[in-house]
């Protein structure tokens, strides 16, 4: 959906007109699920771009706050909630600006970053979460039931059969899908990817887009492990997070769907030659 900076100013001038004089554009990476704009230095507005994607916009409302509580690392903090119209047909929302720079490998010592990330997502997870969405459709799954995927995981292995080493990949999709999370659901962010982790002056110091938010299985929120950590990195990662070889196993089920579903990037051949090789 084309979302545009003359709706966005047209919605403030609206619904919020005490910020009408602020002024909107685009933040220079916007994700898929939603569009985010500036508004002025110290808010920003994220817009779903389908209505797929609505029901974010409520549960970021109802439990960020609560979570932002209990965390020590500044995450996305709704201020307002934006109404459907006729031009623009979803709720949407103005939340907190957070300043920083998006984690990459140059910007961070990898091992320092893994304990930091680490930190927080240990932290995130043992946050009381009685009452919270189970991983599901709202979700995509997040903390839910890995092999919801299966048909899609057997399909694209199908479709690379003469590409990459797909005896090789279903043994790592048929040892994820074969444990099941036993313990208490916990919270997930269930898109911990670079582009949500927020650095300065090479620190983690701030965690956005909780669109995905659920409770359930923590696998997914490992997946950087595999996508973004190098080998010993990945190792101080793992080690922090201190969980069960088949909770790592799930992970790594969740990154070789991921990888195999976008598998014409050059970074999901990279994934997959990883786990292969990690594996054998």
């Amino acid at each position: 959906m084309n979302i545009s900076t003359e709706i966005v100013i047209k919605l403030i001038k609206e619904q919020f007109p005490k910020y009408k004089e602020l002024k909107v554009k685009p933040v220079e990476r916007s994700g898929h699920d939603n569009r985010t704009f500036h508004l002025g230095d110290d808010m920003t507005i994220r817009m779903p771009s389908n209505s797929c994607y609505v029901p974010q916009v409520e549960k970021e409302s109802s439990w960020l706050p609560y979570l932002a509580k209990n965390l020590s690392l500044p995450i996305t903090t709704p201020i307002e909630k934006g109404k459907p119209t006729n031009y623009y047909p979803y709720p949407w929302s103005i939340n907190k600006w957070i300043d920083g720079e998006t984690v990459n490998i140059n910007n961070v010592d990898l091992n320092q970053f893994a304990i930091d990330l680490a930190n927080f997502l240990k932290e995130l997870h043992s946050i009381d979460c009685s009452g919270g969405p189970l991983g599901g459709e709202h979700n995509f799954f997040r903390g839910g039931d890995l092999s919801v995927y299966h048909k899609e995981t057997v399909s694209s292995l199908d479709k690379l059969k003469n590409i990459i080493d797909t005896e090789k990949c279903m043994n790592i999709w048929m040892k994820a899908t074969s444990s099941k999370w036993e313990n208490k659901s916990v919270w997930v962010h269930g898109d911990i990817a670079p582009g949500n982790l927020l650095v300065k002056n090479r620190k983690l110091c701030g965690v956005i887009d909780f669109g995905i938010l659920g409770i359930g299985d923590p696998s997914c929120d490992l997946a950087m492990a595999w996508t973004f950590f190098d080998e010993e990195s990945r190792h101080v990662f793992i080690k922090e997070m201190n969980l069960d070889e088949d909770t790592l196993n799930r992970t790594r089920g969740w990154v070789l769907w991921k990888a195999l579903i976008t598998y014409d990037s050059e970074k999901s051949k990279r994934v997959i030659e990883v786990l292969i090789n990690e594996a054998y």
